[in-house]
């Protein structure tokens, strides 16, 4: 008992301790103010126009890194589970490209939109890029 009493008020020092210190907790980004990488995309709206019902199709979004320090995406997230995601998954290096594939699975018959959101080390984060059209009843 003696001992689980000296632990805990150890470990509740050492939690104020660290609780006190002035100094703010710094988050390092990769890149100095001004230095930041940024997507340059050659287009954030794929429209895939009439589709057949049952066929997938695909579409790769294409962007440039017009920063100054490499560009590193984290995650890709589609709005739906009807989109499959892939990405460029090593460093794009200043003035390199880089892909995004979205990949619809043209499943159910109707117009779609959907959003796909690209989080990466750039300014704000994330940015987002669309894909729409209208699924048409097969044969």
């Amino acid at each position: 008992m003696k001992r689980l009493f000296l632990t805990v008020i150890l470990l509740l020092g050492l939690f104020v301790t660290a609780m006190s210190q002035s100094s703010p907790i710094k988050i390092e980004t990769g890149a100095a103010p001004g230095h930041m990488p940024t997507f340059e995309w050659k287009e954030t709206t794929h429209n895939f126009g009439k589709i057949s019902q049952g066929n997938p199709v695909n579409y790769n979004f294409i962007f440039e890194n017009n920063g100054k320090s490499p560009l590193i995406i984290s995650h890709v997230k589609a709005s739906c589970g009807c989109t499959v995601m892939d990405f460029t998954k090593q460093p794009i290096l200043p003035g390199k490209t880089g892909v995004v594939t979205a990949i619809f699975d043209a499943a159910a018959p109707g117009a779609f939109n959907k959003s796909i959101r690209v989080t990466a080390n750039v300014e704000g984060g994330s940015e987002t890029l669309f894909i729409k059209g209208e699924v048409i009843k097969g044969n």
